[in-house]
């Protein structure tokens, strides 16, 4: 079981709830209610679509809380609040309507006692992470840091080499 606390509307929560249909995990999401952190339907058409394809199929599910989302889940992933360029009295706001789904120690607490914690980087301390929660016992992030180095470095000999075009 795998969930994902934040912004909802954003390209790195629609790659997990795609994934991990097709991977047969069980996805759970949640975010700020309102149009601009609303999922679209066309993915959530989509995952439905991918779920239907396999029995071994996973499954994603949008939540009314982040504790509902992460109770008992396996691995819990945030990503960035903030886009470059978000100041002010916008940043405020979203900050605000973010709050209620900031991984922190507490909501980590309610997932499986082995749980990890991702974030694909770059992440701000403080906001959709504590630095106890990133810097803790719990978190992965490096290693995915480190994981996403090797298969780069793959990408670019495959590139260089001429072997994709």
């Amino acid at each position: 079981k795998f969930a994902f606390c934040g912004d909802l509307n954003n390209n790195v929560t629609y790659d997990l709830m795609r994934t991990g249909c097709i991977m047969g995990m069980d996805v759970r999401v949640a975010g700020p209610k309102g149009e601009d952190f609303a999922i679209e339907q066309s993915v959530l058409d989509e995952c439905a679509e991918l779920s239907a394809a396999a029995s071994n199929a996973g499954t994603v599910k949008v939540c009314e809380t982040a504790e509902e989302a992460v109770d008992g889940v396996d691995y819990v992933y945030a990503d960035s609040w903030m886009s470059y360029g978000v100041e002010g009295e916008e940043r405020d706001k979203r900050f605000n309507q973010l709050l209620p789904y900031q991984v922190n120690s507490k909501l980590m607490g309610l997932a499986a006692p082995t749980a990890k914690f991702m974030n694909c980087l770059p992440a701000m301390r403080g906001e959709e992470q504590t630095a106890d929660v990133i810097d803790g016992p719990q978190s992965i992030v490096f290693d995915q840091a480190e994981n996403r180095l090797h298969a780069q470095k793959a990408l670019l000999v495959k590139l260089i080499n001429k072997e994709i075009v």
